[in-house]
C-alpha cells in the first residue's frame, strides 16, 4: 500500500503537470497551412512585448501641454445646434452616472471611437468612388478612432463594466453608429462640429475626473501597464497620469475637429488641406 506522502508526492506532480499543460497550451501558436506568423517583437531594453493589439512603433508620448481650456464659440446655426445637441446629451449622461467617474469615461469611450472610423471609412469609399487621394484625413480619422478604442482598453482594466452596462452602451453604439453615418453623408461639416463639441465635453469630463483624483474622492491606483507601454509612461505611473493623458489626446482630437470643420464653413473639400497625421 502507498504510503500518505507518496500519495500527496503524486497529487502534486499531476498538479505540477497540469499547470505545465495548461501554459503551453496558451502559449501555443496556432499553426497555421499558410505560414501566418507575427515575428518576436521586443521592447527597446530587449524584454518581449507583451501586447497583440498595439505595438511598439503605436507607443507615444502624449503632449499634455494643449491648452485643454479652448472653446470653439458657436456662430452659425448649424454650430448652434451641434452644441446643443451635445449639451443635451451630457445633461443625460450626467444624470445616469453622477460621480461614477471611471463608468463615465469608459461609456464615453465606447461612443468616441465610432466617428473617426465612420468619417474615415466614409471618405475611403470616396477616395475609391471618385479616383482621388483624401489629403491624409482617411489615416488621420482612423488614427483618432484607434486612439479613442485604446483608452477604452485601458478604462476596462479600471473598471468592470456591469450587465446593465454593457447592454446600455450595446444598445447606444447601434443607435449612435447609424445616427452618425447618416449624420456624415448629410453635412460632414456640422458632423465633424458636432464631435469637436463632443470632444470639448469629454475634457470636461476627464478634468472633472482629476479633480476627484487629486480631492482623494477616487484613489490614485497603479496604472494599467497597457496604459504604461501606450503612452510610454513611467513605471511608477498612476491613475492621475492616465487621465492626464487622455484628456490631452481629447483635447486634440476637439481641435482635428473643430478644423475640419472650419475647412467645410470655408467651402473647401479635406483633402485640400492636409491632415494632422499623427496628431493625438
Amino acid at each position: 500500500m502507498s504510503s500518505l506522502p507518496e500519495i500527496k508526492d503524486h497529487q502534486q506532480s499531476e498538479e505540477k503537470k497540469n499547470e505545465v499543460n495548461d501554459a503551453n497550451h496558451n502559449n501555443a501558436v496556432i499553426s497555421s497551412y499558410w505560414g501566418i506568423t507575427r515575428p518576436k517583437v521586443r521592447r527597446e531594453d530587449g524584454t518581449e512585448w507583451p501586447w497583440n493589439c498595439f505595438m511598439p512603433w503605436d507607443s507615444y508620448r502624449a503632449d499634455v501641454s494643449i491648452d485643454v481650456t479652448k472653446h470653439h464659440t458657436p456662430k452659425s446655426l448649424t454650430d448652434k445646434v451641434a452644441f446643443r445637441s451635445v449639451k443635451f446629451l451630457r445633461v443625460l449622461s450626467d444624470l445616469y452616472f453622477k460621480e461614477r467617474y471611471g463608468c463615465h469615461a469608459m461609456m464615453l469611450e465606447t461612443i468616441a471611437a465610432v466617428p473617426g472610423m465612420v468619417g474615415g471609412m466614409l471618405l475611403h469609399l470616396k477616395s475609391l468612388r471618385k479616383f482621388q487621394h483624401s489629403g491624409g484625413w482617411i489615416k488621420a480619422l482612423l488614427e483618432e478612432a484607434e486612439n479613442e478604442r485604446m483608452h477604452l482598453m485601458t478604462m476596462v482594466e479600471l473598471v468592470k463594466p456591469s450587465w446593465h452596462e454593457r447592454l446600455l452602451i450595446f444598445t447606444a453604439q447601434g443607435v449612435f453608429f447609424n445616427a452618425f453615418f447618416v449624420f456624415y453623408l448629410l453635412s460632414p461639416k456640422a458632423a465633424h462640429r458636432f464631435v469637436g463639441y463632443l470632444e470639448e465635453e469629454a475634457v470636461i469630463s476627464y478634468t472633472q475626473h482629476l479633480d476627484a483624483i487629486e480631492s482623494g474622492k477616487v484613489e490614485n491606483v497603479p496604472a494599467p501597464a497597457i496604459a504604461i507601454d501606450y503612452w510610454r509612461l513611467p513605471k511608477d505611473a498612476t491613475l492621475k497620469d492616465v487621465v492626464t493623458v487622455i484628456r490631452a489626446d481629447e483635447a486634440h482630437h476637439r481641435d482635428v475637429n473643430h478644423f475640419a470643420s472650419d475647412i467645410h464653413h470655408q467651402g473647401k473639400e479635406l483633402k485640400e488641406a492636409p491632415a494632422p497625421i499623427g496628431y493625438h
